[in-house]
């Protein structure tokens, strides 16, 4: 029994130091996340692909049926005062494990080098004047994509090549092996909570919400891909996303430019938003229509509890800006990418990033 308690008081000890202490973000670049991580990743994503059904559905099902069990046993053994507390004690020691498990398999791709230190980013360039001119670029690459988007056969091929084009765009090395895009028994909850994806950090499994409409399935496809590449922040997964539906057909495109002209337009002040918007052409009008329907159909309540979670998962994982990271993407397009067609590209000759 000592032994047993000095065990557990130690795998709590190294998950509480883990968190709290920071790690040099140079060294879990080039360690982690350029090093042992994408060797974790080709392998883990490699066999969990073959597996039809999503893993986490699996390991939900059996983690709550491992603890009801247990805390029954208990409770017919010890009474239940004392299961409630040796269940605490069982929480908190799994709950330490949990953590460790997460940091190594995925969870220590938040501590690498920003992206924004690794591309051609000057802040200089991130004005209102250049958020407006991504807004109006945005709405016409949207009218002029729309006809070719709507005659393009739905589907995910030429998605995995137009993802390595992106990676290299912002000086990738290994290669990222895509996740089958799967279903999951949370779909409801995806639903209500207006969630139209997820990577499951333990598994490198994507599951994708079944309620998304083709012309946003390619940028939310590739923003999961972009997780499983190692990219942990929501607004460098979101710009790769978008440079991967750049080098994509004329339906990635306009997925990743619908995408962009949503954060855009929501950065600016409403009756600018208001006079960018009467220049979107009817097709558009509709798509953006559908996309509001569909979120409409989530839940209030459960919506903002799911937000307030993630945010506060984020933060915890050192994300200053908790959800709202998601919008950060606009800085990173504009502070590295306007000078380029709007495309960030990787600094040349390990050149150092200007921060102005």
């Amino acid at each position: 029994m000592i032994v047993r308690t000095a065990i557990r008081l130690a795998v709590v000890a190294v998950a509480a130091t883990a968190a709290l202490v920071p790690l040099p973000a140079t060294a879990v670049e080039r360690w982690y996340s350029t090093g042992l991580y994408p060797l974790l990743q080709a392998r883990l994503t490699a066999v969990t692909n073959q597996v039809p059904i999503a893993l986490l559905d699996l390991a939900l099902l059996a983690v709550l049926g491992a603890g009801v069990w247990r805390f029954a046993r208990l409770r017919r053994r010890a009474g239940l005062l004392r299961a409630t507390g040796s269940a605490a004690v069982g929480l908190m020691t799994a709950g330490a494990i949990v953590y460790l498990t997460f940091l190594a398999v995925w969870g220590l791709n938040y501590r690498r080098v920003p992206l924004d230190r690794k591309v051609e980013f000057d802040a200089s360039r991130v004005t209102p004047a250049a958020v407006r001119r991504l807004a109006r670029a945005s709405v016409a690459r949207v009218n002029a994509l729309h006809p070719a988007a709507h005659r393009a056969v739905p589907g995910d091929g030429g998605l995995d090549a137009a993802f390595v084009a992106a990676q290299r765009r912002l000086g990738g090395g290994a290669a990222t092996v895509t996740g089958v895009p799967k279903r999951s028994a949370l779909e409801l909850y995806f639903r209500w909570a207006a969630i139209d994806g997820m990577t499951a950090p333990f598994f490198l499994e994507v599951i994708l919400n079944p309620d998304v409409l083709p012309i946003e399935r390619p940028y939310v496809l590739a923003h999961e891909w972009a997780h499983l590449a190692g990219y942990a922040h929501e607004d460098e997964a979101n710009l790769v996303a978008w440079l991967t539906c750049l080098e994509g057909d004329a339906l990635a495109q306009y997925s990743g430019w619908m995408a962009i002209y949503g954060l855009a337009a929501a950065a600016v002040p409403r009756d600018e938003r208001v006079a960018i918007a009467a220049a979107l052409e009817a097709g558009p009008r509709r798509d953006l229509e559908a996309l509001r329907a569909r979120y409409l159909r989530s839940a209030p309540a459960v919506r903002r509890v799911a937000r307030e979670t993630y945010d506060a998962y984020l933060r915890a994982n050192r994300v200053e800006e908790g959800a709202a990271s998601y919008g950060e993407v606009i800085r990173l397009i504009l502070g590295a990418g306007e000078q380029h067609g709007w495309a960030p590209r990787a600094i040349a000759n390990g050149s150092p990033a200007v921060h102005r």
